[in-house]
């Protein structure tokens, strides 16, 4: 049976450190490195980009939006994007934000991570709102497969505050979809694993106190849930400070660039990443 997502991320994090880079396909980012807003520009752009971090960093996150938006021609370019970001031993996060209920979220589920899933990914993000249990036919794909799940909980777009800051039985909501994922990572979680195969979405421009995520498994929780943090680089939260925003659950948190990553150029991209990690690594020995 192939690795679990718990033991590919364990071993992403030895190998080249906790930063990912998302490929995040923007007109502005095709204009500014030479490509033409088209399929053929998406995908000479994407695989550059890919070319420019083999060897660099062990975790991409590509965003769906901007490959479907030019339709199946754009999604036959993910699909081979993500099959040879595999090949290459890069540990693939889908970002789709998928959300539903029963054979719908199970159909999403099959999309990406099932056994004939034309997206070659090792975990996809889901979205919580119709209740952490509507997401069961996701959970129970996923583990049957060894495959990781990122269940959105503090987003920082300032839209999100209203709802992830009400509070349901003494707790805010962000905590509740927490403390649900963290729940279902002890009933799933395998001997000698770090890591759950079921994580949370908190963005790095959050303040976790106000959340009520300041630690997120304390007490009987022993099996870390892993974070992905999106907002690092172009959206303001600096590497740096990735110790003193995480504090407690820093060692577990992807710490994720996207357009940051191209402030030089596309064929700069390399070193760009490299002085990334060396400051996300100072950060979290501090």
């Amino acid at each position: 049976m192939p690795e679990t997502f718990s033991r590919l991320l364990e071993q992403a994090f030895s190998k080249s450190g906790q930063l990912c880079v998302g490929i995040d396909p923007h007109e502005e980012s095709l204009d500014d490195s030479g490509f033409s807003r088209s399929v053929e520009g998406l995908r000479h752009f994407s695989l550059s980009l890919l070319d420019e971090l083999t060897g660099t960093v062990s975790i991409i996150k590509p965003q769906v939006s901007f490959f479907e938006r030019f339709g199946s021609a754009g999604f036959k370019v993910l699909e081979d994007l993500c099959a040879e970001a595999s090949s290459r031993g890069f540990l693939v996060i889908a970002d789709a934000k998928r959300g539903d209920i029963g054979s719908t979220m199970s159909a999403y589920t099959q999309a990406w991570l099932g056994k004939a899933a034309p997206f070659i990914v090792d975990a996809l993000t889901l979205s919580p709102f119709l209740g952490v249990g509507s997401l069961a036919p996701a959970v129970a794909i996923a583990s049957e497969r060894g495959k990781g799940l990122f269940v959105l909980c503090a987003t920082s777009n300032p839209e999100g505050r209203t709802l992830q800051l009400a509070t349901v039985g003494g707790m805010s909501t962000s905590k509740s979809i927490a403390t649900e994922v963290s729940l279902l990572n002890q009933v799933s979680a395998q001997s000698k694993t770090r890591f759950g195969n079921i994580g949370l979405v908190i963005g790095a421009t959050v303040n976790l106190d106000a959340y009520g995520l300041k630690d997120l498994n304390s007490g009987s929780l022993a099996i870390a849930t892993p974070i992905l943090a999106p907002g690092f680089g172009a959206q303001g939260a600096r590497l740096s400070d990735a110790k003193s925003i995480f504090g407690s659950n820093s060692d577990k948190v992807i710490y994720t660039i996207s357009r940051s990553a191209l402030r030089n150029g596309l064929h700069s991209v390399q070193s760009v990443v490299a002085a990334d990690q060396q400051e996300l690594a100072q950060a979290l020995r501090e």
